[in-house]
């Protein structure tokens, strides 16, 4: 197995993740569904963060340097996410990482079983971990901004 038979279903589900994240507003970035939920803007930095980890645990790409991971954990300061030029920025360079990194990942290494700070997986079944996650953070992101936007307009 290589890229070139994963490539329509990545660009497929990251495509539409990234179109959808296009059409948030600013304002909405701080948006939540209690105060100890995860805000938009904290969901968006999170699923790429996610997709920075993919490419180094998974798929042998060194994390760029530099890279500060800031949503392991509860988001406590929404500040850091309420740049929304910078985080649709962030989202897509983590997609060309992940993506340059499952190009450059050899056709043999992909049903071999790699040990990871989540558990022992295959980087064809690492794909598919990933594109469950940025599906479901788009679900919540999307329930958020109908719950919350309604409330915030009342």
């Amino acid at each position: 197995m290589s890229y070139e038979f994963v490539r329509p279903v990545w660009r497929t589900v990251r495509d539409r993740f990234q179109k959808s994240m296009s059409t948030l507003k600013s304002e909405e970035l701080s948006l939540k569904l209690s105060d100890d939920s995860s805000s938009i803007g904290f969901m968006v930095r999170h699923n790429a963060e996610v997709e920075y980890m993919f490419a180094e645990w998974f798929f042998q790409k060194q994390a760029p340097e530099g890279l500060i991971y800031l949503t392991n954990g509860h988001s406590t300061d929404d500040s850091a996410f309420a740049d929304l030029a910078s985080l649709l920025a962030f989202s897509e360079a983590s997609d060309n990482y992940l993506t340059s990194a499952m190009e450059e990942l050899p056709a043999e290494a992909w049903d071999q079983p790699v040990t990871t700070p989540m558990g022992v997986s295959t980087p064809r079944e690492a794909l598919g971990r990933v594109l469950y996650h940025a599906g479901l953070h788009a679900g919540q992101i999307s329930l958020i901004r109908k719950c919350a936007g309604q409330a915030s307009r009342v």
